[in-house]
């Protein structure tokens, strides 16, 4: 249990941080998978505004290495369509981290994973 003090200093998630080599690129990338807007701050970092959620993509100078300890999972209202869109995007399957019908594990242009869920029953 996290005391009120605490909790009222920090609120809420403010965005999703992508570190990556190619911000511009990814965000542009993501934007035509999530739709949403894209736009550089004043420092020049790059953020995707989609769905009420913002991903802010930053620069790092290394390439990603290893699994990734955060992902994102995209709820699809059609799980197949969505998999065959992604993959036309340029995304990639893992079948390495999951290979299953539950969901699909991808991995985006610079190799983060991410999953895309089958709709919710009853949906």
């Amino acid at each position: 249990m996290v005391p009120n003090g605490i909790s009222a200093l920090a609120p809420g998630i403010a965005c999703i941080c992508v570190d990556c080599t190619d911000p511009m690129g990814l965000a542009t990338w993501w934007q035509q998978l999530l739709g949403g807007e894209v736009h550089v701050d004043n420092e020049g970092d790059v953020a995707l505004q989609a769905d009420g959620v913002e991903l802010l993509f930053l620069a790092v100078p290394e390439a990603k290495n290893g699994k990734n300890r955060l992902h994102l999972d995209l709820r699809a209202t059609d799980f197949e369509s969505a998999v065959a869109a992604a993959i036309e995007l340029g995304a990639q399957r893992a079948d390495d981290i999951y290979r299953g019908s539950r969901w699909q594990v991808l991995r985006d242009p610079e190799g983060n994973e991410f999953c895309i869920l089958r709709p919710l029953r009853g949906s």
